[in-house]
């Protein structure tokens, strides 16, 4: 059935509605735009033939291009934002391979956030994508001075953060699991270090980050939410350089090179807090001695075998570590690996070959006498993933591939030693088989209407070994049966149609329409409001169903005074099937039949999402606002009425302004405002045994007080001098300027002054911060 689908639109593209002469012979310029200083592929960059008609592409997420024209005579223009344009007459008579290098413009005082063509927000007919540029994510003020890719998404219309220092993230009413991130095609599980103070995310080891929070592309799934795809730099096959920088708390190094000139590099990028340092100057004595930190490290390398071939080879490793003396101890981290192959089979078919692996897993151990003992959990994958991209024409650019990935979950066994109160726990790993398949057409029917449709396959497959229990909705065992190594418990089999259109009335206006299903198999258990590195996964099973989303869009876009401002509106319904809560009183950890305690139920969020930037000049910036609900809907829960779901927030704005005051000064600042988080508050309580207990009703039925925060930063530069290799910055910044006491949590507690009333205690995690870095290059 797919091939016959790859065959017909084959056909499609070669005889069916392009708006070119199919009498005239074409021929294909095809090739790869690279940085001309350090030989990195640039991504997004745009290729443009000028004559009797105007063709044009963009280079794919590895800087390659493929364009089919008529014989003739042309301008020839390349161009990407912040680097200067190519142009140069040439004559097609043939196919002919075009490489190109851009040399940056560092004479430029703009700032900007992408680096497409300048209106691509309008022409691109997929919608709810954002492409985030690494000088932008470099000026955003941000807490302890650390630049964040996590911290600058959140600063978006309908992405929303999961909470004060947490790098989890809501998109358009979706929990934090519900993401897919991506490093080199790896998925990350945690993205988050010191509790989710920072990200995994290290900016100089970053090349381009894109999220997609609407129509996904039909190459990304598992996820309901948003993909947010990010890849490492490749490494300068020019020349050695070292750069990094030292704050207050943490420091940062990187060293990247060619191997062979020209042909092959490495990269190596290194992070380190300190935090655990300060510890030793305490005179609390439970303190000194403690541990505190955690460290990074991102690697990759490539190799141009010849002009069809190059190879990649990328990795990260991080680790966080968290211990009190004699007492308590905590460490998780995650693992990736990604080896890939780019292979040219002809000037039109672009091949991606990738093999991927990927661990997350955390160690909890507790030291105190008589009460000793660890919990250990994983999640881990091994992914087999082949994309194909066909340049049929101009009017059609069509993807496939095929994607197998092999999951292994450590649920959370408790080792104890015989001494100690806490018992013993082994838990059984289980294992799942997912295998998709995919196609997509991105086809432009003329110059006024784009379309982007195409489809995923999608199959889940739960395996043995092991025992699989079935339970009733008050969560007692029906049945149970025991499965060897391999054997199918359970399969999933899914359709996920996606569809994107976008029509301009004229080169700068357009509106824009999707529908997209998605389906997820993996999902987080949670007992806290946001991430958190001891949070559980767990796959479809006998009880445990995929959860499907089914999301439709409309948009309206708008550029105008030449591109420099960008004006987008979008309305968007997700409709969620297959949601998952648990029963009041949970215990995730050490629980052999967590699913006999889960919730199944429905889900639905809407909104409109509002957002006005300013792309180019020594001022520029973005607001952007969104209004949006969020509920959920489960019988066992309030009587099965809908109740707000824990990432509702009616209101979220954010407002961003970077000024360049000076060839050496730039000056940046944020403001962000949301509603309060929905939370279950206690409506009454009671005396037990002389104990108070608190009575809760409704879910969610309660918010904590509104969010906001003012932060702001500058950055000095060094003059520039001809010839220079060596360059030094220092980056100043104040976070929470007026010193906001955000809620980080609220507690309840009887007033110690009268027992019959109630006293709510606000716990909140930074006043105001300053910090200061130094950065360096050489």
């Amino acid at each position: 059935m797919f091939k016959k689908l790859i065959f017909f639109h084959l056909l499609l593209s070669l005889f069916v509605g392009t708006n070119i002469a199919q009498a005239q012979k074409y021929f294909v310029l095809n090739g790869t735009v690279k940085d001309g200083g350090t030989g990195e592929t640039l991504i997004g960059a745009s290729v443009q033939l000028k004559g009797a008609a105007t063709f044009a592409t963009v280079t794919n997420a590895y800087g390659y291009y493929s364009l089919s024209v008529p014989a003739g005579v042309y301008e020839l223009v390349y161009s990407y934002v912040g680097y200067q344009s190519i142009s140069q007459n040439i004559s097609i008579g043939g196919d002919a391979k075009r490489n190109v290098s851009l040399t940056s413009a560092n004479q430029l005082n703009e700032i900007v956030v992408n680096a497409e063509k300048r209106n691509a927000n309008v022409e691109n007919p997929i919608m709810g994508v954002q492409k985030l540029d690494v000088k932008e994510i470099n000026s955003i003020p941000v807490l302890f001075g650390e630049r964040d890719i996590l911290k600058t998404l959140q600063l978006l219309p309908g992405i929303k953060s999961a909470g004060e220092g947490n790098s989890g993230f809501y998109v358009r009413g979706g929990s934090t699991d519900q993401n897919l991130i991506l490093l080199d095609e790896a998925t990350v599980y945690n993205a988050s270090h010191l509790l989710g103070f920072f990200s995994t995310f290290n900016s100089d080891a970053i090349k381009d980050a894109t999220i997609y929070k609407g129509g996904m592309p039909a190459q990304y799934g598992g996820r309901l939410a948003s993909v947010l795809d990010i890849k490492m730099n490749d490494g300068n096959k020019k020349d050695y350089t070292v750069e990094g920088g030292i704050g207050l708390i943490a420091s940062r190094l990187k060293v990247e090179g060619p191997i062979k000139k020209e042909k092959s590099s490495f990269m190596v990028s290194g992070r380190r807090t300190y935090a655990d340092s300060f510890l030793a100057f305490s005179s609390d004595t439970s303190v000194k001695g403690s541990t505190l930190y955690f460290y990074d490290l991102n690697a990759k390398a490539n190799f141009i075998l010849d002009d069809k071939n190059t190879i990649y080879l990328s990795g990260y490793f991080g680790r966080d570590k968290l211990g009190i003396t004699n007492s308590f101890g905590f460490d998780w981290g995650n693992t990736t690996a990604t080896l890939r192959l780019n292979h040219l089979f002809s000037n039109r078919l672009f091949s991606n070959t990738s093999l991927i692996y990927s661990n997350y897993n955390y160690l909890i151990k507790s030291l105190l006498e008589d009460n000793d003992f660890n919990v250990k959990s994983a999640i881990r994958n091994y992914n087999l993933k082949q994309d194909f991209q066909f340049t049929a024409n101009n009017a059609h650019e069509i993807k496939f591939g095929l994607n197998l990935i092999h999951h292994t979950i450590a649920p959370g066994d408790i080792g104890a030693s015989a001494a100690s109160s806490v018992n013993a726990t082994k838990i059984e790993n289980r294992n799942g088989l997912e295998l998709a398949a995919y196609f997509s057409d991105e086809y432009n029917v003329n110059d006024k209407l784009h379309l982007a449709y195409g489809a995923r396959i999608s199959n889940f497959s739960a395996l043995g070994s092991g025992t699989f229990h079935t339970y009733d909705e008050d969560g007692n065992i029906l049945t149970n049966q025991t499965y060897k190594s391999g054997e199918l418990v359970k399969n999933y089999f899914n359709l996920e149609p996606r569809i994107a259109a976008s029509y301009q009335f004229s080169n700068n206006k357009s509106v824009k329409a999707s529908y997209t299903r998605n389906t997820q198999n993996l999902h987080l258990m949670s007992n806290s409001t946001a991430t958190s590195p001891t949070d559980l996964y767990i796959m479809n099973s006998n009880n445990v169903k995929p959860e499907i989303a089914d999301q439709i869009a409309i948009g309206y876009f708008n550029n105008f005074k030449d591109d420099t401002y960008e004006f987008s509106a979008e309305l968007y319904y997700k409709d969620m099937k297959n949601q998952i809560e648990y029963r009041n009183g949970t215990d995730l950890r050490g629980n052999k039949n967590v699913e006999a305690d889960l919730l199944f139920g429905d889900g639905r969020a809407y909104g409109v999402e509002l957002f006005l930037k300013k792309r180019f000049g020594k001022f520029n910036g973005w607001i952007g606002y969104t209004l949006a609900k969020t509920e959920r809907q489960f019988d066992q829960i309030d009587d099965g009425r809908w109740f707000n779901a824990k990432q509702d927030r009616t209101h979220d704005l954010s407002v961003v302004g970077i000024y360049k005051a000076s060839p050496r000064w730039t000056l940046s600042s944020t403001f962000v405002y949301n509603t309060g988080n929905a939370v279950t508050y206690p409506s009454g309580k009671y005396q037990l045994d002389g104990e108070t207990v608190f009575y809760y009703s409704e879910r969610n039925g309660y918010r904590t007080p509104a969010y906001h925060r003012l932060d702001f930063s500058a950055t000095l530069e060094p003059k520039l001098k001809p010839g220079r290799k060596y360059q030094s910055s220092w980056s100043f910044g104040i976070y929470n300027v007026y010193n906001r006491k955000n809620p980080f949590s609220i507690d309840f507690e009887d007033d110690p002054n009268d027992a019959s009333r109630t006293q709510a205690v606000q716990t909140s995690l930074f006043g105001i911060i300053p910090s200061v870095t130094w950065n360096f290059k050489f």
